[in-house]
């Protein structure tokens, strides 16, 4: 039995999915095979991205694991000949590789006068981020956002219904708590999401971008749950923050992809940022 929410028809189709061996984009990538897409699984660790290949093959699909690391063109340039020797030009460029890093994090949500007389050594603040923490994020996210769009959507000029999905965050529309490198690296993606559809536009080529809310992911499941399963004092912030009480489901996150993706469905729709969210980006609080 399908699990998509709907089908769209992407036999011929060669999509490209950055990070595709993790929670989120992994279920992108099953989605999309399942569509009839033929589907490349860059990663920068090839172990991971070669057993979700086994997994969509399993399953009936056509998936390759690739090697990529997305802030080094020579590595993406090697994995783009791969693609293209194994299943052909991209048509679908899903940039999904991302995150945060802990020397990018401050550990109190706010700065008091104590916090600086009296230097605890567990204590980041602000003053104590360190640059290249900061940098390490903003690369990440933005640069691994910028520099696979650069080598695959040479593939897509002139080529009818091909699109590039940027993946960014809540974090995008108003920053969280205690992230201020991974919240600026977000908001970069949306706002490069949005150039980057101009810029194509007279060549054929959509960009759009999913906003995910909070998604329990192998990157966050720490901060979010205590040791014994139960939920941390930030988890509990989130959900009550969030007016449909609960974290989402990675496959909820389908249906705006392959809306996205297809061009019956939204060929108008360009330059756009989808919040999937249970309304956290709509709530004020009160």
């Amino acid at each position: 039995m399908s699990s998509l929410p709907f089908s769209i028809d992407l036999k011929g189709k060669v999509a490209v999915v950055t990070g595709g061996a993790g929670v989120l984009c992994g279920q992108f990538v099953t989605a999309l095979a399942e569509c009839g897409a033929k589907v490349a699984i860059l990663d920068r660790a090839l172990e991971p991205a070669q057993a979700k290949a086994e997994e969509v093959k399993a399953l009936g699909g056509t998936a390759i694991g690739v090697q990529a690391d997305v802030l080094d063109k020579t590595s993406l340039k090697a994995a783009h000949e791969v693609v293209l020797a194994e299943l052909g030009p991209c048509d679908i460029l899903i940039n999904g590789a991302g995150g945060n890093h802990p020397k990018g994090t401050t550990t109190k949500e706010y700065l008091f006068e104590g916090d600086l007389k009296e230097k605890l050594e567990d204590t980041i603040t602000f003053f104590d981020l360190d640059p290249a923490g900061i940098q390490f994020v903003f690369n990440l996210n933005f640069l691994g956002t910028l520099l696979p769009s650069q080598e695959f959507a040479v593939d897509m000029v002139g080529r009818k219904g091909c699109t590039i999905i940027n993946v960014s965050s809540m974090n995008a529309f108003t920053p969280l708590t205690k992230i201020p490198a991974y919240s600026g690296a977000k908001a970069a993606v949306s706002n490069f999401t949005q150039w980057l559809a101009v810029h194509m536009s007279r060549v054929g080529i959509r960009v759009n971008a999913i906003a995910p809310g909070f998604f329990v992911t192998a990157q966050n499941e720490k901060l979010l749950k205590n040791p014994d399963g139960t939920p941390t004092p930030r988890t509990e912030k989130i959900l009550n923050s969030t007016p449909m009480g609960r974290f989402g489901e990675a496959e909820e996150l389908v249906g705006t992809l392959l809306y996205l993706v297809s061009e019956k469905a939204s060929g108008f729709v360009n330059g756009v940022i989808i919040p999937v969210d249970g309304a956290f980006s709509a709530y004020s609080g009160v």
